[in-house]
């Protein structure tokens, strides 16, 4: 595999403390030695360069974390045709597995805007397909936003103009609750039966199936919130979105059942659907730390750490959501303003079968 051969070349030259080799070097040691179409090789290469380079930054910049750079050998890597080598026959594809060898034919029909092409396998091949979508030519507006991630609200945002949102995250913890207790239910029937034997194999099957079918349902209702997300920010004519990292959250040992809800917790999937959703719209989009946003006072700076959804602060006697807590004391610590509570919110939820949001226009500023 073209990834093991970059993995082996390199870490020999880490162990010899030679110079490592560059692109140059990694397309003259796999030329023609796989078979696959030359561009796809390179790919990969040019993959795992930028593998190098990004453990090579965080090495520099997050010491503790104790990167390391690739060393592991891969059984299954994603193959990629750009969009010169793909060719569209009318409800067919044809992928070029290189000179002299037949080529890849799916009964796949493209969209008319697709551009390459990635076979990856996911306890079953898929062929994942990039579409050219067009984008704004200029930033919808010059309002501020920042973006709360949470387990039970998947993204609060506020303005600075004080307009807000909360998108729950609730359905999407309701699945993976509901897969993790569906696998352990087969897996408790695994256990007694001899691995490998035709009984342990249809029960392995019915774990990919089950887990397959719940990724899928995540993935759509994660595209859905951080689209209710972008959606807000472009009507609200947001310029610049600032989203909090909650990294330091799961540093924190406060139990199995909490440690296994953290756990469960794909913020950074949250952050990179809603940072491309946001260059799309043009929208300047950074991340950083929310250290200490949600247990400090936006009204009088009164540091308390709440119990419950309800924000009450025992100095002033102020109270409001918690998450518009988190959010508007991101605006102090990243554009260096003063943003007043809002009075109301928006509260969606992603899955489909809810029509139409509700809208809490109760005041929430005591």
């Amino acid at each position: 595999m073209v990834w093991n051969a970059c993995v082996s070349l390199h870490l020999q030259a880490r162990m010899q403390h030679t110079k490592w080799p560059g692109r140059d070097a990694l397309q003259k040691a796999t030329k023609g030695r796989f078979a696959l179409h030359s561009q796809s090789v390179q790919m990969v290469t040019h993959a795992f360069l930028a593998n190098v380079e990004t453990t090579r930054q965080l090495r520099q910049s997050h010491p503790e974390m104790r990167m390391r750079y690739p060393y592991k050998e891969k059984r299954f890597y994603p193959v990629s045709w750009p969009a010169q080598a793909v060719t569209k026959e009318g409800k067919r594809v044809v992928l070029p597995m290189g000179r002299g060898r037949d080529s890849l034919v799916l009964p796949v029909e493209l969209p008319e805007h697709s551009r390459s092409v990635t076979l990856v396998w996911n306890d079953g091949y898929e062929l994942h397909v990039s579409v050219e979508v067009p984008q704004t030519e200029e930033a919808p507006g010059k309002v501020h936003a920042t973006v709360d991630l949470g387990e039970i609200h998947l993204a609060t945002v506020t303005t600075n103009t004080s307009e807000a949102i909360i998108v729950t995250g609730r359905g999407i913890r309701s699945l993976k609750r509901g897969r993790t207790k569906a696998l352990r239910t087969i897996s408790k029937k695994q256990a007694r039966c001899t691995k490998h034997s035709r009984r342990w194999k249809k029960l392995q099957r019915a774990k990919n199936k089950q887990s397959r079918r719940a990724e899928r349902r995540i993935r759509d209702q994660r595209h859905q919130a951080t689209r209710h997300v972008i959606d807000f920010c472009v009507k609200q004519h947001v310029g610049t979105l600032f989203i909090g990292n909650p990294h330091g959250v799961r540093n924190k040992n406060n139990g199995r059942h909490h440690n296994q809800r953290m756990s469960l917790w794909e913020y950074g999937k949250d952050i990179d659907y809603l940072t491309h959703k946001a260059n799309q719209a043009h929208i300047e989009c950074f991340t950083g730390s929310e250290r200490g946003t949600s247990s400090q006072c936006p009204v009088c700076g009164h540091k308390h750490k709440p119990r419950n959804r309800q924000w009450i602060c025992k100095a002033c006697g102020f109270s409001g959501h918690r998450d518009l807590v988190g959010s508007i004391n991101m605006h102090k610590i990243t554009f260096g303003e003063q943003v007043n509570f809002p009075r109301s919110f928006t509260y969606l939820r992603p899955a489909k079968s809810r029509k139409s949001s509700r809208r809490a226009d109760m005041p929430l500023v005591s």
